[in-house]
């Protein structure tokens, strides 16, 4: 197996963790242990898990932990969608990362499948 951050779902995955920790930083003082933490733990959740995943002994275990990684894109979605729809930012911001984080969804779906059919 390639080292994972060859893996240009997890390139991806990482820029976008980055885009986030960017956006969250504007936030109000008062969000910074609430929807700021949130919204980073969910996005750094994505290339966390397919780092740990791709050096688990089985590819059984490694599509388990591509699962969970497409779980936490589907959480940062809808904090994204929060943060737009209380107001902080505007749609302006949110669209691009949301349009990403769609087609990091798409490919991490299409990995995991891969994964899975080659476990035994």
């Amino acid at each position: 197996m390639q080292p994972y951050t060859d893996l240009k779902v997890w390139q991806r995955s990482h820029a976008l963790v980055l885009q986030v920790y960017r956006l969250s930083s504007v936030l109000p003082q008062d969000e910074r242990f609430g929807l700021v933490s949130q919204l980073r733990r969910a996005a750094a959740s994505t290339p966390t898990n397919i780092a740990e995943g791709s050096k688990r002994r089985s590819s059984r275990d490694f599509a388990h932990f591509l699962n969970i990684a497409e779980g936490s894109l589907a959480e940062l979605d809808y904090l994204l969608l929060l943060t737009r729809d209380i107001g902080y930012v505007g749609d302006e911001k949110v669209a691009p990362m949301r349009a990403e984080l769609d087609e990091i969804a798409r490919m991490l779906h299409a990995f995991r499948l891969k994964v899975e059919s080659a476990a035994p």
